[in-house]
């Protein structure tokens, strides 16, 4: 498996609606670890790392949700992070 860091700016109706615990809940379960937070502009910034099909599977998750929605990702391929575990929320 070929992992890939993505770094992705979400708009849409992403704050106030479980969108950090929902991709946390989706990270985790996948074994995708990266991190994710509210911006003040009202948009959401997640970093994940994961195999592509990994990190797709978890934007899928999102978007399914009936709270969430998902009006623009915008996304940027990063360097790999060799010494990260685990899926955070920030901002709290």
């Amino acid at each position: 498996m070929e992992k890939v860091r993505k770094h992705m700016i979400f708009t849409g109706r992403v704050q106030g609606v479980g969108f950090r615990y929902r991709a946390s809940y989706a990270a985790k379960g996948l074994g995708v670890t990266g991190w994710v937070r509210n911006n003040q502009d009202g948009t959401v910034e997640m970093e994940a790392q994961g195999s592509e099909g990994q990190i797709q599977k978890m934007l899928q998750m999102l978007q399914r949700d009936s709270y969430i929605r998902i009006d623009q990702v915008d996304i940027k391929d990063l360097a790999l992070e060799e010494q990260e575990h685990g899926f955070h929320v920030r901002g709290y």
